[in-house]
């Protein structure tokens, strides 16, 4: 179609007269989602907003926050974060190290297992992606006494990745999120033109050149979002954390939140929400820092 016949058929187009608005047409176009959307909306937001309105009452329980902000005070912060008897602080700190480290290690070593998954050939190959698969299929609580078990026997040769320390958290954490990592980033991995590789070989390339120089590269959305999946994991976990540190000074948040709510004759929610409000301040910068890559590093590997 030429210019002139592009530019007629939209000056017709704009000398027909609009037709009325009609609000039942409009409904059931697109009116309907708009609906739906902003009950979604109301109802993801509503526990946030509990959640920060019963930190601000003063009065330390639940039920002084159903009416949503009716008190308003810094209380509960200031109790949390110079109270002696709570080691905010070094739960904080705890927390940032350990899901810091966590996400970087398993995402590394994700990427590695997925890049020998998807670009090399070998035996067993195809019986380790099934393995990975069926391994995620039970979850990791099933598995705590014997992460207990041997994370004691570990301690007794080796106390530095034993009990109560970091490191052996971070190692149970590592083991426990590769599988889902490597599988996920996999899918990822396959979309990848081989003929990149092909061409980086020709001019000498080997596989750790090509892995570290060009396809971490390529792969940076599903490497942010495996970052952020395993730090927001690693902050928001409670059952392994609880089991293997035992020093409260070791703790990490969700541990030494919980304490301030199992007292059954004094349960301090609104320092617990305060808590919980200051914990999810590093998972939202993260957010929205790695936002630009989480859409095309969820979707690019399931279209495949």
């Amino acid at each position: 179609m030429s210019t002139l016949e592009t530019t007629g058929a939209a000056a017709a187009a704009a000398a027909l007269p609009k037709r009325p608005f009609n609000f039942s047409r409009w409904f059931r176009a697109t009116g309907w989602r708009h609906i739906v959307g902003l009950v979604m909306v109301v109802f993801a937001c509503f526990p946030i907003l509990f959640v920060l309105s019963s930190s601000l009452n003063p009065q330390g329980t639940l039920t002084g926050s159903n009416a949503l902000f009716s008190k308003i005070g810094l209380d509960s912060y200031i109790r949390i974060l110079s109270s002696p008897d709570i080691p905010f602080a070094n739960w904080f700190a705890n927390t940032l190290i350990v899901a810091g480290i966590t996400a970087v290690a398993s995402t590394f070593l994700g990427a590695l297992a997925a890049y020998s998954f998807s670009r090399m050939r070998f035996t067993g190959r195809r019986f380790g992606l099934i393995s990975i698969v069926v391994v995620q299929m039970f979850p990791q609580l099933l598995a705590v006494v014997a992460i207990f078990l041997l994370m004691s026997a570990i301690g007794d040769w080796f106390p530095a990745i034993g009990l109560n320390t970091h490191a052996g958290l971070i190692m149970v954490y590592l083991g426990g999120a590769l599988g889902v990592n490597t599988f996920l980033m996999y899918g990822f991995f396959n979309t990848i033109p081989v003929s990149i590789d092909e061409a980086a070989k020709i001019d000498g390339a080997g596989h750790a050149r090509i892995f570290f120089t060009i396809i971490l590269r390529l792969v940076a959305p599903i490497l942010a979002v495996v970052a952020l999946l395993s730090f927001i994991s690693s902050v928001n976990e409670f059952v392994v954390a609880s089991v293997l540190l035992i020093d409260p000074q070791n703790q990490t948040l969700a541990v030494g939140l919980t304490k301030l709510v199992s007292n059954p004759r004094y349960a301090d929610w609104s320092a617990f929400s305060a808590g919980a409000v200051i914990s999810a301040l590093p998972v939202v910068a993260l957010f929205l820092w790695l936002q630009k890559y989480i859409v095309g590093g969820l979707t690019a590997g399931a279209v495949k």
